[in-house]
């Protein structure tokens, strides 16, 4: 594997920055204290953990500004920080580098019922933003399971989609206008609450998935959209992944609107069942569960019915409820939880996609696949499955084998003409297999670009660090070719 090298300059510990850094913003806010870094120097996964001589809390975008010039300045590498809800280890300081925190930046600055947007800091959560939104009977479009700690600027650098994406889309198609601020301090702001503004580049959504390596987000204008009114869910056992996907189109040919459709195993119904002492929702042992929440003009519960009555042949057993259904949402959103309580050492989240014709086959090499390369490992697989999107959770898997096992896995996913990463973004944790789903003129473009807006690469650089070139692994799968920071 390719080595994650350390920057190639890093002043963070240098107590003239630590003194200019505190004029900025206070001493209060700048926090140096070992025990108080505990949360900042690890991910929500606790696979990856680092060090950091100083954590730097700006109040707002001015002082994001001043901070990031002055560690320019200094050559002190930094890596931006939100709610540190990541799942790849892309907002953790590896080496070193001053981590600069957004959780001061929580002002929602604005919602506007008649054009439906909301402009906040980038520090605000997905959980704040929706309940300011629904104040104005609107909501943001975007949920997930860490909604309480994930922030806007985080779901911007990650382009998360999350658990309604099918409905409303991924996280770019909702950014409207963005202020960032430069590795060297300088602020872009494109900030016009338009859904047509076609001049130049789209700089937004180029910040969207960038996973903090071309600039600080600190300001988000968001698009918000009219909320479902009523729905209603259903959780059914299904034979195979194909009659899943056959459900949803028989719900969508009835003149409903999928809010959610999610995938789940028999071993991750299981999991749950055992961890939260529930009993089985479903009389049925099925293979695969499927939960679907759907709105529309109709008495959505009598529609939902009477496509489940009309595909008896392929759905199990089912059980319906009026939404919001938590008593069957928590079968779906407690399966991170508990996979973790489960797994005997970290689990291994590989956050991958495949296109909807391929989950199936995907699924079925798999399972074995992993029995006879890595026994003793248990997979589950849950997700967003309509739009491809599956959670790979591995569990009992040993620190030595973490990085062949996810070898195997993205390596298989890559033979399927799926994507590394559907939504958690690359970070550090596939990095080295970044170019099994981009060409070697991708990959350059890419580097062009970061290194225009940062040539010395000091945003996040353990991220992102690929040569324009490209070489080929004993299997014939493109490996990118890693430089040093």
């Amino acid at each position: 594997m390719p080595d994650q090298a350390a920057p190639a300059r890093s002043a963070a510990g240098d107590p003239a920055l630590t003194d200019a850094l505190q004029r900025i913003v206070g001493p209060a806010h700048v926090i140096t204290d070992p025990a108080m870094l505990e949360g900042y120097v690890a991910d929500r996964t606790g696979r990856w953990r680092g060090t950091t001589a100083a954590v730097v809390r700006p109040a707002d975008t001015a002082e994001v500004s001043a901070v990031l010039a002055c560690c320019h300045d200094a050559g002190a590498a930094v890596v931006p920080q939100g709610g540190n809800t990541g799942l790849v280890g892309g907002s953790v300081p590896l080496h070193g580098e001053v981590v600069v925190s957004t959780s001061r930046l929580t002002a929602i600055d604005n919602v506007d019922p008649v054009g439906r947007t909301l402009s906040a800091g980038a520090g605000v959560t997905v959980a704040a933003a929706e309940e300011k939104a629904r104040r104005h009977g609107l909501t943001l479009g975007i949920d997930l399971a860490s909604r309480d700690s994930a922030t806007l600027g985080g779901i911007v650098s990650t382009n998360a989609g999350g658990l309604r994406m099918i409905r409303y889309g991924d996280t770019r198609s909702r950014l409207l206008g963005v202020e960032a601020v430069l590795a060297d301090g300088r602020v872009l702001t494109r900030w016009k609450a338009l859904t047509k503004d076609n001049v130049g580049y789209d700089l937004p959504g180029l910040l969207a998935g960038a996973e903090g390596t071309l600039g600080v987000v600190t300001r988000v204008l968001m698009k918000l959209s009219e909320p479902a009114g009523e729905t209603a869910v259903a959780l059914a056992g299904i034979p195979d992944v194909g009659e899943g996907l056959a459900l949803v189109r028989a719900l969508e040919h009835a003149g409903l609107i999928i809010e959610a459709a999610e995938l789940m195993t028999r071993d991750g119904m299981r999991l749950v069942g055992d961890h939260l002492r529930l009993r089985a929702p479903l009389d049925v042992d099925a293979p695969y569960a499927v939960l679907v929440e759907v709105s529309g003009p109709a008495v959505q519960q009598d529609a939902l019915l009477s496509v489940l009555a009309g595909r008896a042949d392929a759905v199990l057993d089912a059980a319906v409820e009026h939404g919001p259904a938590r008593r069957l949402w928590q079968y779906r959103e407690a399966h991170t939880e508990s996979v973790g309580v489960a797994s005997s050492t970290p689990p291994v989240k590989l956050d991958v996609s495949t296109p909807l014709s391929r989950i199936e086959a995907f699924l079925g090499e798999l399972g074995p696949g992993l029995s006879e390369h890595f026994p003793g490992v248990r997979p589950v697989c849950f997700g967003h499955f309509a739009d491809g999107n599956i959670h790979v959770n591995l569990m009992d898997v040993e620190p030595a084998q973490q990085e062949a096992i996810t070898d195997h896995v993205l390596r298989l996913v890559a033979r399927h003409g799926g994507s590394i990463s559907a939504e958690h973004g690359v970070g550090r944790a596939k990095l080295p297999w970044i170019a099994l789903g981009r060409e070697p003129v991708d990959l350059a473009v890419m580097d062009a670009v970061r290194g225009a807006l940062d040539p010395a690469r000091m945003l996040n650089p353990g991220l992102f660090h690929w040569a324009a070139a490209a070489h080929r692994g004993g299997d014939g799968a493109v490996l990118g070719r890693m430089l040093p920071g």
